[in-house]
């Protein structure tokens, strides 16, 4: 009884944290006309209450097209975006791989006294650190361009985090053997620690693409012209003549991550269960 009780809790959890992006998608389906009806006393534009339908009564494809065809902002904010998170990626890549490598492998005390410090600032959120990256930012003229999103984000904390857990996972046993045969530090991080450490370098990346390409408040901070804006920050002025097109917006901007995710979930699956693993070694 109360396994089944815990079952339909966890769907109905599920169902409200969907709930959003059916809005999203259903309303990029319906014409003016119908959206005008549903929402226009949020604009105070009519008595009562908003209200909703998830299935559209006159579904039309007109908001997506007009979104593809006849918004070529959408395009220059998505390639703003794509290009962001590459970088990013690539330079957590360079940095965060082997920083989480030196933690996980040295044996110097400094070492395990500066590793909790380092993370701690994985707790800081952006508020707290703002104004200091501002000025440093700043100083070196990087405000109002993609780097000024790109370099913080390439230091961050949080990927050496995920990626150390996995490193963590290799026996010492398979360390020594590499050494007694004459690898070298880097043979063995390149053909050891790369290789098995790999789920928890893809893992990262997933967890870092959802972050970045949703993240809000960096770019509305450092990035001042509207063409160099991302795709999270960017909505038209809505009214309830270009409602639709925004609803189509926000669901083909949601989209990415969307496809990241899915394909990605067993890895974060596996990134969840390791964790689970060391800690119960522990």
């Amino acid at each position: 009884m109360w396994k089944t009780i815990g079952k339909l809790l966890l769907y109905g959890i599920a169902i409200l944290t969907l709930l959003p992006l059916i809005l999203v998608a259903t309303g990029s389906l319906m014409g003016s006309g119908e959206l005008k009806s549903l929402i226009s006393p949020v604009f105070g534009e009519g008595d009562g209450y908003a209200k909703w339908h998830f299935i559209p009564l006159y579904p039309t494809f007109k908001n997506i097209v007009e979104l593809v065809l006849d918004t070529p902002e959408y395009y220059v904010l998505f390639w703003n975006s794509v290009k962001v998170v590459v970088c990013i990626l690539i330079g957590q890549i360079l940095f965060a791989v082997p920083a989480a490598w030196g933690f996980s492998q040295s044996k110097n005390k400094w070492s395990k006294f500066l590793f909790p410090i380092y993370i701690f600032c994985m707790l800081l959120p952006f508020q707290v650190t703002m104004l200091s990256q501002y000025l440093v930012l700043n100083s070196l003229s990087l405000i109002n361009t993609h780097l000024s999103l790109i370099l913080p984000m390439v230091f961050s904390t949080f990927p050496v985090f995920i990626i150390y857990q996995s490193f963590r996972q290799i026996p010492e046993s398979v360390l020594d053997a590499a050494r007694v045969d004459g690898a070298g530090n880097f043979q063995i991080f390149r053909y050891i620690g790369i290789p098995i450490g790999l789920q928890g370098i893809l893992a990262a990346m997933v967890v870092g693409f959802l972050e970045y390409w949703n993240m809000v408040e960096q770019p509305i901070v450092f990035i001042k012209e509207k063409t160099k804006w991302l795709l999270s920050i960017y909505l038209p002025n809505i009214n309830t003549d270009n409602a639709g097109v925004a609803f189509a917006y926000s669901f083909f901007s949601i989209l990415p991550a969307l496809l990241i995710f899915w394909f990605g979930r067993k890895l974060l699956e596996q990134g969840v269960m390791m964790q689970g693993e060391l800690d119960n070694e522990k």
